[in-house]
């Protein structure tokens, strides 16, 4: 089985490159394992199958089988606050209507998509996503550089994220704004709007090895989003020993379970005075590997070629 991987959203700082990214590793070693091969196009010629692993990629008229990979349908549950992108986000889930198989990282998510797209809830097929191995915790003095890199506070909270362009769910400046006991420290390569946030560090964006030793020196990493379709950096801050505090979206409920502390979407001032009461070591990440979600996804192939 030859499959053509879109492997051009990896270079993107967001999660979006980092679940391409650490799936495409795991899936070249997958296909030696089952004697296949991926091949990294997203212009698909003499394969068998297409795999997108973001909506950008999805084509409006597949000539063979193809999977999508669907993080979330916020744009379509939320129209009014993302108009400028709406109609490309019309055509491309268009696309995904016409994928053989598309692939969820969350039951929330499938859910939204049989719901909103109706797509047959037999072609939805959830795959969790994982931290990547580099999220350990990180030495005294691993920590003690990364803070003075970046001016970092000895005590501060954390959030990770895309922040080139406001997100009206992830209600970074909102977060901003609330009173807080302790600094709050945002990694991600900003645009001007979150540089003219108040009272915040701006990391940039980092390595592996620098958000590693970020996760590890945070006092808890808070997560005000309203609406998730994974939450990616919960995981991996959970990986390095770093408490999580978020809101009680479906997502993040179904993915964290009891290994983090939620709190209403209502209430960031809680979620903020939870986040400096809280306590290491964390609870470990849920036990789910990107090796696991690659043999999954393999198995999500063989039945769109079926």
């Amino acid at each position: 089985m030859r499959i053509a991987y879109d492997a051009r959203p990896s270079s993107d700082p967001r999660g979006i490159g980092r679940y391409t990214r650490s799936l495409l590793t795991a899936l070249h070693a997958e296909a030696a394992r089952r004697g296949g091969e991926i091949v990294e196009a997203h212009r698909p010629r003499g394969v068998d199958l297409y795999h997108s692993p973001w909506i950008d990629g999805a084509l409006l008229r597949p000539r063979l089988p193809m999977v999508v990979t669907l993080h979330d349908l916020v744009p379509l549950k939320r129209a009014g606050e993302y108009l400028r992108t709406g109609l490309r986000f019309r055509m491309r889930y268009l696309a995904v209507e016409r994928a053989s198989r598309v692939v969820v990282p969350t039951e929330a998510v499938a859910e939204d998509a049989v719901a909103l797209l109706k797509v047959d809830a037999s072609r939805v097929h959830v795959v969790l996503e994982a931290a990547d191995p580099a999220f350990t915790p990180r030495s005294d003095d691993e920590v003690a550089a990364v803070r003075a890199r970046h001016g970092l506070p000895e005590a501060y909270l954390v959030w990770v994220g895309g922040l080139r362009h406001p997100d009206p769910r992830k209600r970074v400046a909102a977060l901003a704004a609330t009173p807080r006991e302790l600094p709050l420290v945002l990694v991600g390569d900003p645009g001007q709007w979150a540089r003219e946030l108040p009272g915040v560090t701006l990391t940039g964006a980092v390595d592996d090895d620098e958000l590693a030793a970020i996760y590890t020196g945070a006092r808890a990493l808070v997560l005000p989003s309203d609406d998730e379709g994974f939450g990616l950096p919960t995981v991996e801050a959970l990986a390095c020993g770093t408490p999580v505090v978020a809101c009680d979206v479906p997502a993040l409920r179904e993915v964290l379970g009891d290994r983090a502390t939620f709190v209403r979407p209502d209430d960031l001032e809680g979620l903020l005075v939870q986040a400096v009461a809280a306590q290491r070591p964390a609870p470990p990440p849920p036990d789910w590997t990107w090796d696991d979600a690659a043999r999954a996804t393999w198995d999500v192939y063989e039945l769109a070629l079926q």
